[in-house]
């Protein structure tokens, strides 16, 4: 029997949620159905090298998108994928779909929409025209219910061609890193005798990791307190700087891309999550893995579908600094055993066995 060969492209295999879900379904995929093919820009991603050995693992010589649509029409061509499978961003996806129609192959295009796009005018008009290109997809998959309904509302999909599958995590890899020892450098930031809360992500205006800093002003007036920050972005200066002028610097903790964040989630009291959006919150999935009590915005789309609307975790208003430190301090305040318990229970609703098996079944779908 022939196997179905599946050609994953996105914009590097870098940090960030979208990566690692790519590295997820390629690495679990069912090698005596299915060939993995990776294409990506030509970057240098930070989960390269927990690729499995036996992907073809293919770099477009560019790093623009726009001039990448017709190098990966020739892999197309080359490779020849029953699948061309695509995730990260809109524009990422309209190329690869561009790609595929100019490869002039029989191949098959697969979209994923990783995040709840759009807001403004100008950023609704765009996501129409995205729509219209998304209609030459054989499917759409979205992360999220939230997400779904907002390429319906936005991208004007039809339902019925749209599938939800969540976002796999990997519970068994999660639960073996966590208990690595932390680096020296940053053992001291975990003591016993304070409560640390950790948040991770990019370092940009999605994460509003402002307000993060805010909540955690208020939350060390009443206890003592550390806060770690795991990521990189353009806006840590700013953010220190805020650290400074609300007089916390001391206590807040820049320690950049880990690449083994769930020991440093282990550890901590609380993972906080201060995001204005988020398409399906892949790190809160990962941080229940690890046993950690979760508070996050109710932002759109991710967090509440994670969270099952409060009941592993808890959920606050976009922006309300006050409303998150009392959450984090009620968090600290108890040892939530039982929360705990149903939290690493919820995350294996997403592990990677089952996840994958519907992309699986989606794959062996769209060919037929």
């Amino acid at each position: 029997m022939e196997k179905t060969k599946v050609m994953f492209f996105i914009y590097e295999l870098g940090a960030g949620g979208a990566a690692r879900t790519l590295l997820n379904i390629i690495n679990h995929l069912d090698r005596t159905r299915f060939t993995p093919i990776l294409v990506t820009l030509n970057f240098k991603g930070t989960y390269e090298q927990e690729l499995a050995d036996d992907v073809t693992f293919i770099k477009l010589d560019t790093k623009r998108l726009r001039k990448a649509i017709f190098p990966l029409a020739k892999v197309i061509r080359t490779e020849k994928p029953h699948i061309v499978f695509s995730t990260q961003f809109p524009d990422l996806n309209v190329a690869a779909i561009l790609a595929n129609l100019f490869s002039f192959t029989r191949a098959k295009s697969i979209v994923r929409e990783a995040d709840h796009f759009g807001g403004s005018f100008r950023a609704n008009t765009k996501l129409l025209i995205t729509g219209l290109f998304y209609k030459f997809a054989r499917q759409v998959i979205s992360l999220s219910e939230g997400v779904k309904e907002n390429l319906v509302r936005r991208y004007k999909i039809k339902p019925a061609h749209i599938q939800v599958i969540h976002n796999p995590i990997d519970v068994e890899n999660i639960q073996e890193k966590m208990n690595e020892a932390i680096d020296a450098e940053h053992r001291d930031l975990f003591a016993p005798e304070e409560n640390v809360i950790v948040t991770a992500g990019r370092l940009v205006a999605q994460k509003d990791q402002q307000t993060l800093l805010k909540a955690f002003a208020h939350v060390n007036t009443r206890m003592k307190s550390r806060l770690v920050i795991l990521g990189e972005g353009p806006l840590q200066a700013t953010l220190e700087q805020q650290a400074v002028e609300l007089n916390i610097d001391t206590r807040v903790h820049f320690i950049g891309f880990q690449n083994n964040p769930y020991r440093y989630f282990h550890k901590a009291d609380v993972f906080a999550l201060s995001s204005k959006h988020e398409g399906f919150s892949h790190v809160i999935a990962e941080a229940l893995a690890t046993g950690t009590p979760v508070v996050s915005t109710d932002c759109r789309s991710g967090p509440a579908e994670v969270l099952n609307n409060g009941e592993f975790g808890s959920l606050c208003e976009v922006g309300n600094d006050e409303q998150m430190a009392g959450q984090i301090v009620e968090a600290m305040s108890f040892s939530g055993k039982e929360r705990v318990e149903k939290g690493c229970k919820r995350a294996k609703d997403f592990d990677a066995g089952q996840i994958v098996a519907q992309y699986e079944e989606t794959f062996l779908r769209t060919i037929t």
